[in-house]
């Protein structure tokens, strides 16, 4: 029977930071992504806003200072064991994240199916971004229900794997959930709850919600 795995990554696959922080870390903005969270946080300042203060903020970026800032964050352990094991059965793994998609990427690395993310130009960034291209908690569920029309799968042979308020609307379209140190109101909705620094622990656990 086919199954696809769903994992956010900020939070999730990545323990106790964000890509968006990493980042920061690297190019020494913190203080303003740190005031760009507190907007975010207080309302004044939705997804697309924020991509666009970041995407204006990092406009140096660079491939190398991303591949540097993804190498020296913390992530879970097993995340490549897990992707094997997926793939071995026959089944699918993806993320789908709100990050940007220049860091996303290179999770790809570890066996991931698919990346969703939000889109931005090529770094440094000369281009313009199109918010039409920056993911919201809702696009979760499209993006998933989109992979599982592909697949020919229903929703109870999807399992979802998330840490925060974001994954909510996903958490609440699927019945396999698993929350990966999450945050009470994502513990409070999802059918299992998962504490710990190791993927494939958090991935046997969600094997019990259904038939392998």
């Amino acid at each position: 029977m086919g199954h696809l795995h769903i994992f956010d990554m900020d939070g999730t696959l990545l323990t106790g930071t964000t890509a968006n922080l990493e980042i920061a870390r690297h190019l020494g903005t913190l203080p303003e992504l740190h005031d760009l969270e507190a907007r975010f946080a207080a309302g004044t300042l939705d997804t697309r806003g924020f991509s666009t203060e970041i995407h204006r903020l990092w406009r140096h970026l660079t491939p190398a200072v991303v591949a540097t800032a993804y190498r020296a964050a913390t992530w879970l352990t097993g995340i490549t064991d897990v992707c094997a094991d997926i793939r071995a059965r026959g089944e699918h793994s993806a993320v789908i994240t709100m990050s940007p998609d220049f860091f996303a990427r290179h999770l790809l690395d570890h066996g991931f199916d698919g990346i969703a993310a939000s889109r931005f130009p090529p770094m440094p960034f000369t281009g313009t971004l199109d918010p039409a291209g920056i993911l919201t908690p809702a696009d979760k569920v499209r993006i998933a229900d989109a992979l599982l029309a592909r697949h020919g799968l229903t929703t109870g042979q999807c399992t979802a794997y998330g840490d925060s308020m974001s994954d909510a609307p996903l958490f609440r379209h699927l019945t396999n959930t698993v929350a990966v140190n999450a945050d009470h109101h994502l513990a409070g909705i999802a059918a299992l709850d998962y504490r710990g620094t190791d993927l494939h622990a958090a991935y046997t656990l969600a094997r019990t919600l259904h038939t392998a």
